[in-house]
């Protein structure tokens, strides 16, 4: 019976991803320690370290398919690890007790992280593949709407204008900076480990880096210069990018939320019957993947800072700090998942309505180019001066609910140096989105290069 959101059979496809929680499931965990110990086992066996017979007979028998899950689960329980129970089952179906040498010169930790290793590499690869997904919607939207303006807005304000395509270009930028960080981390991340019991080796007399190596080799993981048993900052640094990413998509949906607004409207998630509908309110149109994004990343932030406390491990081997991953790992990769195929959804059918981008810029009577103004007059009467000019005229315009242009062209300091259509000109948005085009080409240039 399922009992968490991520393993609900209603919630589940809302708040993570079907392939993620693949990952991350019994079944696949162990399968991961078993072909770990397939790989140890041939890679010793070619090396002379065991009797080939014997490295045979174990390869033969690491199948998923030989796992006995009620022993498994029972066995666990009572050693408190998984490791050892699957080594017994192994060991238990080799003939002539050549399965003895299963698990030769390992220790638990070591196939438990190797194991977390190779399914954050699958893990990793799905994220890629969605950052790569997002970072293409975003650049279709960018460069669709790379000069149609919207209001930009500081402190929930009006301020002055920009594009649309620059405000996607300018999340485009932070996604591609995630996209890099990931193919940095990597190479540090993806590190086997194999050290025994204290990490240095010292249960096999030789062959021992040789085995380390050969295992790295056949696992397709870097091979560490030391152990790392309590030395986690690499399993922090998944969760610290993760928590990055998740900020990243929690500032879609922050805006997309936002502009949904209905005193504002200017974007929508993508459109589906009934989505999104209030059971007492038929008119609603409820931002649904922007609440379980917000949801998804503020939970897999509390992750990411408690891998940070699993890296204070003690000593050579840790007394609970280590278990405190395997909790926060698989939960912050699901949960991220859900983040992230939700904000695909949202992306790649967001609905934009550039009329309305413009109405509201025209709500406030041309208030909003009171900058523009106050540069263009700053030229015949000094940038102060003009400034605090603009600023009384700007509250007249308040005051008698009249379009800003009408008090300006009226105004005899002002209309001396300038007519109606240089007025116009200063007070029309299209006009004052500086280098908002000239932005988004550098950023969807640098993708390209990249």
């Amino acid at each position: 019976m399922a009992a968490t959101i991520i393993d609900s059979r209603i919630f589940g496809d809302i708040f993570s991803d079907a392939r993620m929680r693949q990952v991350w499931s019994d079944e696949n965990r162990t399968a991961k320690y078993l072909d770990i110990e397939r790989a140890l086992a041939k890679v010793q066996g070619e090396l002379g370290l065991i009797p080939q017979e014997a490295a045979d007979e174990i390869v033969k028998h690491c199948e998923l398919s030989m796992i006995d899950w009620d022993k498994l689960k029972a066995k666990t329980e009572q050693i408190g690890y998984p490791i050892i129970a699957v080594v017994n089952q192994i060991n238990a179906n080799c003939r002539d007790r050549l399965g003895e040498y299963c698990h030769w010169g390992a220790t638990t930790q070591d196939i438990t992280d190797t194991a977390m290793i190779l399914q954050m590499r699958e893990g990793l690869a799905l994220v890629e593949q969605d950052l790569s997904d997002i970072s293409d919607a975003l650049a279709v939207l960018a460069e669709k709407y790379r000069d149609t303006p919207i209001i930009g807005r500081s402190n929930l304000q009006q301020a002055t204008p920009i594009t649309f395509g620059y405000k996607m270009a300018s999340i485009l930028a932070g996604i591609e900076r995630h996209r890099e960080r990931l193919q940095q981390l990597k190479p540090r991340v993806l590190m086997g480990e194999f050290g025994g019991a204290s990490g240095t080796l010292s249960s096999l007399e030789k062959g021992a880096m040789e085995t380390q190596a050969a295992l790295m080799k056949e696992l397709g993981l870097a091979q560490p210069l030391i152990s790392w048993h309590t030395v986690r900052d690499t399993v922090a640094e998944v969760g610290a990018f993760l928590g990055l990413v998740g900020g990243s998509l929690g500032k879609i949906a922050m805006d997309v939320k936002l502009l949904m607004q209905t005193e504002v409207g200017e974007v929508f998630e993508p459109f589906a019957p009934g989505r999104g509908s209030s059971s007492t309110m038929p008119q609603k149109r409820n931002p649904i993947s922007c609440l379980y994004i917000h949801a998804n990343i503020s939970v897999a932030r509390q992750h990411a800072a408690a891998l940070m406390d699993a890296m204070v491990a003690d000593h050579e081997r840790s007394t609970g700090p280590w278990e405190i991953e395997w909790v926060s790992v698989p939960e912050i990769f699901c949960l991220m998942s859900g983040a992230l195929k939700q904000t695909k959804f949202v992306l790649q059918g967001l609905e934009v309505d550039a009329d309305r981008m413009r109405a509201n810029m025209d709500m406030t009577n041309g208030l909003v180019m009171s900058e523009a103004v106050m540069m263009g007059l700053g030229t015949y009467l000094g940038r102060e001066y003009a400034h605090d000019l603009v600023y009384d005229l700007c509250r007249q315009a308040l005051k008698e609910n009249r379009p800003l242009i009408d008090i300006l062209e009226a105004h005899p300091e002002i209309n001396c140096h300038v007519n109606r259509a240089q007025l116009e000109h200063m007070c029309n948005p299209v006009h004052h989105v500086g280098q908002a085009g000239v932005m988004v080409d550098r950023v969807l240039a640098a993708r390209k290069r990249g």
